[in-house]
């Protein structure tokens, strides 16, 4: 029987589409990123856009985790439907998840385990062109030797039903979980910057209720929040800039922020 596979659908738009290149890219910005020292987070927010707008700002997240490469076995990665309506949250029917360098198995026990969750449904068109959850891919091939995945793609769900989702799959230190998100979309660059701040703000007190217009993956970072809220978990910012400061113009700019969820220690 073939392994049922979803293949890239922005190599080579978001990211480099040659292995190669790729590798050298993803390692460039890993490289970059600030060396930390610490407790490592349970989960952290990442955005999503092409690499060279917000590359830094994904590195910075993940050096966080970088010294785990060996512990961390399992991936939990959830993030807005762009193009497909979808209500509640949908894992495909892949098996693997396919990039550039090469293929990354779908957690199956996880999967079975989400999908009692009323909210939660099996369908592979979210996830066909999406690439809030793929371009995460290589970042974590680069970073991890060997790990499964759960790819969630999030739709209409309520804060407490996307908590629900993530505490039966939140697991111990093996498991990392991960909220695709980009901040403020098209405002010029110093309105940008105040929305932004605004939204960390929210963010770093736990609030539940972002909109649309401040995250585009508000959806998940409201989950995230409000389990973070559940379990006494504080959340810090890593980084934030927006792509007037990488790689585009300063009139219609795209916000990038980096977050790291860290659990109370009893």
């Amino acid at each position: 029987m073939s392994t049922k596979v979803r293949p890239p659908a922005v190599a080579g738009l978001f990211y480099p589409g040659d292995p190669e290149q790729l590798r050298d890219v993803v390692s460039e910005y890993l490289a970059q990123a600030p060396t930390v020292a610490g407790p490592v987070p349970k989960a952290l927010i990442v955005p999503h856009a092409g690499y060279i707008y917000s590359g830094v700002i994904a590195a910075a997240a993940y050096s966080h985790v970088a010294h785990r490469r060996r512990q961390i076995r399992r991936i939990v990665l959830i993030g807005p439907s762009h193009r497909v309506y979808l209500r509640g949250m949908a894992v495909p029917s892949a098996e693997v998840f396919q990039t550039p360098l090469g293929m990354v198995p779908v957690d199956r026990e996880l999967k079975a385990r989400v999908l009692e969750q009323e909210h939660v449904v099996e369908s592979d068109s979210p996830h066909a062109s999406e690439h809030s959850l793929e371009v995460q891919l290589p970042f974590l091939q680069m970073m991890f030797d060997d790990f499964t995945l759960l790819p969630v793609a999030l739709g209409s769900a309520s804060p407490p039903a996307v908590a629900a989702a993530l505490a039966d799959v939140w697991g111990d230190e093996e498991t990392l979980v991960l909220v695709s998100s980009d901040l403020s979309h098209y405002l010029p660059y110093d309105e940008a910057r105040s929305a932004d701040a605004e939204t960390s703000t929210a963010i770093l007190r736990n609030d539940a209720t972002l909109t649309g217009e401040q995250a585009c993956g508000c959806i998940g970072i409201n989950g995230l929040t409000f389990l973070a809220r559940q379990r006494d978990a504080r959340i810090e910012e890593i980084a934030r800039c927006n792509s007037g400061d990488t790689a585009g113009d300063r009139n219609r700019v795209v916000g990038y922020g980096a977050f790291a969820l860290h659990e109370s220690v009893a």
